[in-house]
């Protein structure tokens, strides 16, 4: 029996990979454990996994006010503020209660994930074997093609985070903490990427699925006659997606003689709550179910019953059943909407999303349309597009037999075994 420590940034999408790897190992009889952040990650580990909790300085209300100031960010500054901001304090924070979980724990390998460069310093300070979990793809896209001074910037900054941490002149500036030279886990597949051209110790390993928590949705409402369309901007972006939300909504409005859309959205964000005319002559408020029956979502007078708003869904159960997914471009959606065969219309915001929405639409498997400007009848045009233009299911179809054969959670953990 081997012992695999993870080590994960406060953050749902990189949650869940590492999750669904270590609920692999563990159910093949391994001592797997899990560090970070308790309020996030504890919901979702799957029975059998330990939690060694890091308290850190990015909990409650400080990563909050992280997370709302880079909202208001976009392009070069977002990413000068992801590093500086976030990811290089939150490996600063790190390093001694990572020091202290393998003292304690004392891993055969270190899962890292890319985002936890904290951890990563640890093992190759300690010379402990460690593979890099990399939950989007985007690092390995070329993403500083057209901003080189970017790239260099970011690389002198883990640079100088190791002397921070007392890592010699020399040793610091040899290989990245962003990638293990022993294994990098890639939650995607090559076709995905500009290249796939990559060494060895590179594993693409699709979409690691694991246990997710379980979400309560009104299954009868879908009607097996009309297509249905997945409205979701992820755990982080959807609190200033409300603009966009707008939007999707009164795009969606006058399709309902063809189709269903799940809209996610968090209580209030569609506006104040109003009257609505549920099933039965209840009045309900916007995204509140009765007695679980699904809600519309009204503009003056009427309600559109081919509108559900809800605050979650089980979105991995809902993938068969969907037709085409609305997303921000976020890496775990995608992914998860490819490997069903599914298309996409992508409205990237920051971070990575611009990186994934270009190899959706690079790849064939959907539309790029703008966060922040586009117009109802625009967004509905896109969405129209890509249901009815064979090309994008075609595409996405191809993409779901690539993701298929990269064995997700199987063949990440045979690659971590590997390593002992």
């Amino acid at each position: 029996m081997s012992r695999f420590l993870f080590v994960v940034p406060p953050l749902t999408g990189h949650v869940n990979p590492a999750v669904g790897i270590a609920g692999e190992l563990a159910g093949r009889g391994h001592k797997v454990a899990v560090a970070g952040h308790p309020d996030v990650v504890g919901p979702l580990l799957a029975p059998g996994l330990t939690l060694l909790p890091l308290a850190g300085t990015f909990t409650g209300p400080s990563r909050a006010a992280v997370e709302e100031k880079s909202r208001q960010l976009r392009g070069a500054a977002s990413l000068k503020f992801l590093w500086e901001d976030f990811l290089i304090p939150l490996a600063a924070s790190m390093v001694d209660e990572v020091e202290a979980k393998v003292d304690q724990f004392a891993p055969d390998v270190l899962v890292v994930d890319q985002q936890a460069v904290g951890a990563a310093l640890v093992a190759r300070r300690r010379a402990l074997p460690w593979a890099t979990l990399a939950a989007t793809s985007a690092e390995l896209d070329d993403p500083y093609e057209l901003l080189p001074g970017v790239g260099r910037w970011v690389r002198d900054t883990l640079r100088d985070f190791q002397r921070s941490q007392g890592v010699p002149e020399d040793k610091a500036c040899v290989g990245d903490l962003r990638f293990s030279e022993h294994l990098t886990l890639v939650c995607s597949v090559p076709r995905m990427l500009r290249t796939d051209s990559f060494p060895s110790y590179y594993g693409f390993v699709g979409i690691p699925l694991g246990r997710r928590p379980a979400v309560a949705f009104p299954w009868e409402w879908l009607d097996s006659e009309r297509e249905h369309v997945l409205v979701s901007l992820g755990t982080v972006t959807r609190e200033a997606g409300g603009r966009f939300l707008r939007v999707a909504v009164d795009a969606l409005r006058p399709l309902g003689h063809r189709l269903q859309a799940i809209v996610v959205a968090p209580p209030g964000i569609l506006g104040p709550p109003r009257a609505n005319p549920a099933p039965g002559g209840a009045a309900v408020a916007d995204g509140a179910p009765v007695d679980g029956a699904p809600v519309g979502v009204s503009r003056g007078s009427g309600a559109e019953e081919h509108i559900l708003v809800l605050p979650h869904v089980p979105q991995l159960d809902l993938m068969p059943r969907l037709s085409a997914v609305v997303s921000h471009g976020g890496n775990n959606t995608v992914c998860e909407a490819l490997a069903h065969g599914v298309p996409l219309v992508v409205a990237p915001v920051r971070d990575d999303q611009p990186v994934i929405g270009e190899q959706v639409v690079r790849t064939g498997a959907g539309l790029r349309v703008r966060f922040g400007r586009v117009s109802a009848p625009a967004l509905r045009e896109s969405i129209v597009s890509v249901l009815d233009e064979p090309s994008f299911r075609v595409a996405a179809r191809r993409l779901r037999g690539d993701f298929a054969a990269a064995g997700g959670a199987v063949a990440a953990a045979d690659r971590l075994l590997a390593m002992i």
